[in-house]
């Protein structure tokens, strides 16, 4: 254990629990997910939250909980339906998998949330931090809730330098969390901590003159605030290479393409696209013409470019879209282009694009689309 964690004895600890809960009493956040202790609306919450802004959640969050008020809904609800309430949120895996788990508490536990933690824990896409969550604001558990907000604040208190980016250092904050934690109010305890990391505890210029718990803090003590949390670099995401096209019949509908059951965007629909190499992308950009055109061995009047049969292109791109995955950035340069022959597909026309679930990089080609091709003047 860090040696700074050793030195706090139970008085200490007591002292700065009734400091910290007090500020968290005057101060704490007027968010819909925290009007009850239900721990569905708690999960629910706390999944939407991660890797998502809280001021873009909130409004999700009532759709959602409209649209499914109770486990039971969620378990039983359309694939297509839950990932269009999900649409732009994005990371679409954690929407099969709150559906993947509601099915487990309806067949598992009768309809009833799990009560303790390794049954919370044992739930398909709850992983520590969520079950911490859950068992503390649900059911007063002393579980501690450690997310990258809770080990940043925790790094400055105790002057921890193990690297925040390794998933072994997580034992380390955990341990520290569980020596400090109320066990009389662990809920309160843990949205405190991610109140301070939001609002004061900031990654830069954090406030420290309006900290609550400043006075325990060593890192304000030894003006060391900006050295902590320790994080190694992130790997630059990968760059891969699309084109795209927005192919419009002679009813003014486009083609959509579903995309496969597995895999990155999961059952979504876009337009048709390829994926090709840096040095093809590049030469599409300068210039879509037929000589840009050969390098896929079409001619341009009969360009089955993208698909497989007749479709005559505009001679020069749309646009550029670009949209970034964890571990993918994404470029793809959208055309269009009007289908000559009458063929099979799903055609849809562009107000109908809502009924739909679309990635967000499919939905940036929408709007993309809609600036130059769709604008009503």
């Amino acid at each position: 254990m860090n040696k700074n964690i050793e030195n706090w004895d139970a008085k200490k600890i007591a002292n700065f629990q009734k400091d910290f809960l007090a500020w968290y009493d005057d101060n704490k956040r007027n968010l819909p997910w925290r009007f009850n202790t239900d721990p569905y609306r708690i999960w629910i919450s706390e999944i939407m939250l991660q890797q998502t802004r809280v001021d873009t959640v909130i409004d999700y969050f009532y759709r959602f909980m409209e649209t499914f008020p109770t486990i039971e809904d969620l378990a039983n609800a359309p694939e297509d339906k839950l990932l269009k309430i999900w649409e732009g949120l994005g990371y679409y895996s954690r929407a099969r998998n709150i559906q993947t788990a509601a099915k487990q508490i309806m067949t598992e536990f009768h309809g009833e949330f799990p009560k303790t933690v390794e049954e919370i824990g044992g739930l398909k896409g709850i992983g520590p931090y969520t079950t911490g969550a859950i068992g503390s604001i649900a059911f007063d558990l002393p579980e501690p809730a450690v997310d990258g907000n809770v080990m940043r604040v925790v790094s400055r208190l105790f002057l921890i330098e193990d690297d925040i980016a390794k998933a072994s250092s997580r034992k380390i904050f955990d341990v520290a969390m569980r020596k400090i934690i109320s066990h009389e109010h662990p809920g309160d305890f843990n949205q405190a901590m991610m109140d301070l990391g939001s609002s004061i505890c900031t990654p830069t210029n954090p406030d420290c003159d309006n900290c609550p718990i400043q006075q325990y803090c060593l890192a304000y003590q030894e003006n060391r605030q900006t050295e902590f949390p320790i994080k190694s670099k992130k790997a630059k995401p990968k760059d891969s290479y699309f084109v795209a096209g927005a192919i419009e019949n002679g009813r003014g509908e486009f083609l959509l393409e579903k995309r496969a059951e597995t895999g990155l965007l999961a059952n979504m629909w876009t337009f048709p696209m390829e994926e090709i190499s840096q040095e093809k992308f590049a030469q599409l950009k300068i210039n879509f013409s037929e000589e840009q055109l050969d390098l896929f061995e079409v001619a341009e009047d009969t360009a089955n470019f993208l698909v497989d049969y007749p479709v005559v292109w505009q001679k020069k791109v749309v646009g550029e879209v670009k949209h970034i995955f964890t571990h993918l950035r994404w470029h793809i340069l959208v055309f269009y282009g009007r289908n000559t022959t009458d063929v099979s597909g799903t055609w849809v026309k562009s107000n109908d694009f809502d009924d739909f679930v679309f990635p967000k990089p499919q939905q940036k080609m929408v709007d993309l689309l809609e600036n130059v091709l769709l604008r009503k003047d």
